[in-house]
């Protein structure tokens, strides 16, 4: 399993919110680079970067972050928030994103995305599909959708996406263990969907139970922010 920490930028620093609220932000980090190099360090291949003003803006906005940690680190970095368009998504590959992630728009623009599917193959596009009482929210987390979130997923494999960041927006930011029943089902009805659990993950044990259910990733916050888990813990996992 893949540990992929997330580092997310309000001007240019690493933040984490609380389910996602602007409102319950906390700062972390001034200097994201030096937070990327240590994830490096530890031996993770990863890295989960998103742009939350960008996210707000609808455009990327904090471009020269992404630019910077790919510049100087040999992260694989999955990028979102605020692609939007066919110019920013071309805009995030050319500032070194490996993959972009795509939730919103792919409710709101199906057409667009599944262009971009066939423009930069399943390798490089990644389904956002983050799940409000197992249904598909979008925009912030401010819109919960009708779309039930298995279904959403297997409508979008259908398509060619083999990538699938899943994020249960009550678990997130709460660290209060993440939501394995749904990852098991979706790994149940879509067996060779590349899962990546995102949200809720408090502790170590909670990495050895997602390892056990067969998730290709694991999304790391707020518990490495918080002290919960230490980079040496990641570090000798990773190993």
């Amino acid at each position: 399993m893949e540990i992929i920490p997330a580092i997310d930028i309000i001007g240019g620093k690493c933040v984490r919110l609380t389910q996602g609220d602007y409102g319950q932000k906390k700062e972390y980090a001034d200097n994201p680079l030096e937070v990327a190099k240590k994830f490096e360090d530890a031996g993770i291949k990863r890295l989960h970067l998103v742009d939350l003003d960008g996210a707000k803006a609808k455009t990327i906005v904090n471009r020269s972050v992404l630019e910077n940690i790919t510049s100087n680190t040999s992260l694989k970095v999955d990028f979102g928030g605020g692609v939007q368009s066919d110019e920013t998504i071309q805009m995030a590959f050319e500032a070194g994103a490996t993959q972009v992630t795509g939730g919103s728009i792919a409710v709101k623009n199906p057409t667009l995305f599944e262009g971009w599917i066939s423009k930069y193959s399943a390798e490089k596009i990644i389904l956002g599909a983050d799940a409000k009482d197992r249904k598909i929210a979008i925009s912030g987390w401010e819109e919960t959708t009708e779309a039930d979130v298995i279904d959403f997923i297997k409508s979008y494999h259908a398509k060619g996406i083999s990538y699938v960041i899943c994020t249960d927006v009550a678990k997130d930011g709460l660290l209060q263990g993440p939501s394995v029943g749904l990852y098991k089902e979706i790994l149940q009805e879509i067996p060779d969907i590349r899962l990546i659990a995102s949200g809720g993950v408090s502790e170590m044990k909670d990495l050895e139970e997602l390892v056990k259910i067969g998730v290709f990733g694991t999304i790391v916050g707020k518990a490495f922010y918080e002290g919960r888990i230490s980079l040496e813990q990641l570090a000798s996992f990773v190993k």
